[in-house]
């Protein structure tokens, strides 16, 4: 048999629902992931914070995060789609800045949809040579993105002080997520005040900025309380609180349950 070797970290095709498949919670967050993320809308409409903005989407629209971008998908109901995820470490080639793009051409439309199909089936045969293959189709979507890109009219005009100011913020959360910065501290190291933060941010996101940043670190403690076995008081450690108790008012405050409770329901 040919040689075929096997990555720890794979090139993987789902479909839309597979984002959310332990609850809105996984897409509609404010987060970001260690890999690079297509999300390829064929039916339906929502909307996805991105670049620093809101916007709506709609079928026949590709969504390209890099890994490390903050955003969140509203996905409204019966929307249908596929998704591409990328390691961070592997080479194919892909755009090199969150990209919303709408395809119109129906030829371009069937090319995605069709290699993304194949994909999922090379994925589920598990034939010989199926990760070179996925790597091979994965090239060629990448392709097909970045002659995308190519084709739109560059913009004239710089971004607004606001959209800058919006995007480096939320540069910021996914950057330090991790350490325990507030808002303000936030506004500080931008060299605004939070209130024009907070007014800027409200105005192209539809979000306060201080909503933002309890959103992600909401998601972070979903995932270490859904997804991992970790003592409750180790997760408060983990996220930076300053005690199990005050994690757990932080939980039941924004979730309606309290950690235990929210992690024995997902479970359920």
């Amino acid at each position: 048999m040919p040689y075929d070797p096997s990555p720890i970290d794979e090139i993987e095709v789902m479909p839309l629902s597979g984002l959310y498949s332990s609850g809105p919670w996984q897409t509609e967050l404010a987060h970001d992931r260690d890999r690079h993320l297509l999300v390829w809308i064929t039916r339906g409409q929502g909307r996805v914070l991105l670049n620093g903005a809101r916007r709506g989407f709609s079928s026949h629209n590709a969504l390209f995060i890099p890994a490390g971008n903050l955003f969140a998908l509203d996905v409204g109901r019966g929307t249908l789609g596929q998704v591409m995820l990328v390691p961070a470490s592997n080479a194919i080639s892909l755009p090199h800045q969150a990209q919303h793009l709408r395809i119109s051409d129906p030829t371009e439309q069937a090319s995605l949809t069709s290699l993304l199909e194949v994909m999922r089936r090379e994925q589920s045969k598990n034939e010989a040579l199926w990760h070179r293959a996925m790597q091979a189709y994965g090239e060629l979507v990448g392709i097909l993105l970045q002659r995308q890109t190519s084709r739109i009219t560059p913009q004239p005009a710089r971004r607004s002080a606001a959209k800058r100011l919006s995007l480096a913020y939320c540069s910021r959360i996914s950057q330090f997520h991790r350490e325990n910065i507030s808002m303000a501290d936030h506004a500080t190291a931008l060299g605004v005040t939070a209130t024009h933060l907070t007014r800027v941010v409200k105005a192209e996101t539809g979000t306060t900025a201080a909503s933002l940043l309890t959103e992600r670190q909401l998601y972070a403690a979903h995932r270490l309380l859904i997804e991992s076995d970790m003592p409750i008081q180790n997760v408060a450690a983990e996220l930076n609180f300053r005690s199990a108790a005050y994690f757990t008012r932080f939980i039941t405050l924004h979730t309606k349950r309290t950690p235990s409770a929210l992690r024995k329901q997902s479970r359920s």
